[in-house]
């Protein structure tokens, strides 16, 4: 993954423009119009009628009706301007009205479901208002329209859902959208609006190589259409395989077979650029790429592209729980893609390296943002309650030497104890926690030689590891109790310091290996670090990347979404 880094400075100064008055930024001057503190007349006519719409909380005509929880924003949108009509005059819509309703009709391109800001209906809608009609199809035309727009900018802006219902730790109350402002000062008798509509989204260029793939995914599910490739149980290059001309097609199909490339339709030998397109899609896709067509492989040719489609639809989701803006630059690391990305000033990719992170089924690693404050070289490590209880407590009562435990016992007091056997007295100490169990620093120590500190409610760090290094060539990286263990801790250790004077490479290196232990060394400023679980992403280059939902989320992500979006707030 090419977490993405941020846009160009003109652009994102655009951006932020626009955010600030979307978290409640000064309020621009409106020549003519009332602000909310002034007097409003009591409203007649069609104002009445608007108004008694907009009171209720409920308008029947939407695909949802209920909009209770932006009803204090629709309210404040109509009250200032005496409930007149924003969207109809002289009966008939504004051009902006066309241009939001087109928008509308197009939230799919974004991710979004465009039948929840109403997709289908707006043609009536619009027909109705061409034909003879009363004020009340005026007011409920426009309600419509405030509801579902305000609905759009939200969702594009904060996401569909809130992602702490699903145990995702990101915070978005910063940004959240001051609806009314925003919709009343830009958009009413704005122009260029899909530009200001498009401003509102995550301003980061992997979301828009996401959101442009999306498109092409969408027409490409059209064309596959159950084709489904056999299954040769495992296929080597050079081996006879009768569904070549299958498998040609659906290489070509998603642009792992290159259109210069030469297969013959009577071709029975798997071999040349047909094991190398299988290669790619391997690499693409987060398989070993050794062009073994084995079960693993052909799975994942199955997967029907509407479920690809899918999954690029939630990576658009996830992206818009994030912060759009960072005090530094900031370290990002991918669960599903067990790769870490750090970045630099100007926002460029600085350095990437291989992760381990938790085991899917009992130490799945959190999904949050934190600031990293200092690195420890030479930790001690301090097994977690869990741990403790489960895989420390237990060897030592078969063996409760110490020594050969490698571990030692503080006392309240400081009093550290490093050898001996522990008594089944100093045992229930541990278990109550008047003494505690710590592991000396060294090579073998848990945290291996550095551990990267961001204090969280989860203990989890990122650290060095005592376990062998090939272990991060595994296209599964999941050995972790949690914690993100990291291929190249030293690497990592002096990018984080490339700002403390007098630490580089090498004095990282000796710190780790023949320093003073437990020496902590703070960062000259905090480096945000996002935690995410994305398992499509687009690089740089436009390739399209898929990645196994290790831990479920993406399903659980579909369940919630599949409820409508009466449920999702």
């Amino acid at each position: 993954m090419v977490f993405p880094d941020l846009r160009s400075r003109r652009w994102l100064a655009f951006v932020l423009t626009t955010v600030s008055m979307l978290s409640g930024g000064a309020a621009l001057a409106q020549p003519g119009k009332r602000s909310q503190s002034e007097s409003v007349q009591k409203p007649e006519g069609v104002g009445a009628r608007l108004s008694a719409m907009v009171a209720s909380g409920r308008l029947a005509d939407l695909r949802w009706p209920n909009f209770s929880n932006i009803r204090s924003q629709v309210t404040s949108f109509y009250r200032p301007a005496g409930y007149e009509l924003a969207w109809v005059r002289d009966g008939q819509p504004t051009a902006q009205a066309l241009t939001l309703i087109e928008i509308l009709e197009n939230a799919d391109q974004e991710g979004l479901r465009a039948e929840d800001y109403d997709a289908s209906l707006w043609a009536d809608r619009l027909a109705l208002l061409r034909g003879p009609h009363d004020d009340v199809e005026e007011a409920r035309f426009d309600a419509a329209l405030t509801i579902c727009v305000m609905r759009y900018l939200s969702d594009l802006h904060v996401g569909r859902i809130n992602p702490q219902h699903l145990g995702f730790e990101f915070d978005g109350s910063q940004k959240k959208v001051d609806l009314a402002e925003f919709v009343r000062q830009r958009l009413v008798d704005g122009s260029d609006l899909p530009m200001k509509m498009a401003a509102v989204a995550p301003p980061f260029p992997g979301y828009q190589r996401l959101r442009d793939a999306l498109q092409h995914y969408v027409e490409l599910a059209k064309s596959q259409e159950g084709v489904r490739i056999d299954d040769p149980g495992r296929l080597f290059p050079g081996d006879r395989y009768t569904d070549i001309a299958r498998l040609t097609s659906f290489l070509r199909l998603v642009g792992d077979l290159p259109s210069s490339a030469t297969v013959s339709p009577d071709e029975k030998i798997y071999e040349g650029a047909l094991v190398d397109a299988v290669k790619h899609f391997q690499q693409r896709h987060g398989l070993r790429p050794d062009g073994e067509l084995d079960s693993a492989t052909v799975a994942e040719m199955n997967v029907p592209l509407s479920d690809r489609v899918e999954q690029m639809r939630m990576a658009l989701e996830r992206f818009r729980w994030l912060p759009y803006e960072f005090t530094q630059p900031p370290i990002v690391v991918n669960i599903p893609e067990f790769r870490l990305y750090g970045f630099k000033e100007g926002n460029e990719l600085g350095l990437t390296m291989n992760v381990n992170v938790g085991d899917q089924y009992d130490f799945q690693t959190p999904i949050f943002e934190n600031y990293i404050r200092y690195i420890v070289f030479r930790p001690y490590w301090y097994p977690p309650a869990g741990i403790l209880r489960s895989e420390i407590i237990p060897p030592l009562e078969e063996d409760p030497s110490l020594e050969n435990n490698e571990l030692e016992l503080v006392s309240a007091s400081g009093q550290v104890i490093r050898s001996g056997n522990v008594t089944p007295a100093m045992l229930q100490q541990v278990r109550s926690g008047k003494l505690t169990v710590r592991q000396p620093p060294g090579p073998d120590n848990a945290m291996g030689l550095v551990k990267f500190i961001f204090p969280n409610e989860y203990h989890v760090y990122i650290h060095d590891t005592p376990v062998s290094v090939h272990m991060f060539s595994d296209t599964e990286r999941m050995f972790s109790h949690g914690c993100i263990h990291v291929q190249e801790p030293a690497k990592l250790a002096a990018w984080l310091l490339r700002n403390t004077p007098g630490w580089d490479l090498e004095r990282v290196q000796h710190a780790m290996h023949k320093g003073r232990d437990n020496v902590r060394v703070n960062l000259a400023s905090p480096v945000p670090v996002l935690i995410v679980y994305d398992t499509a992403v687009v690089e740089e280059n436009g390739e399209v990347h898929f990645f196994q939902d290790i831990y479920g989320h993406d399903a659980e992500l579909k369940e919630e979404l599949a409820k409508g979006y009466a449920h999702l707030r």
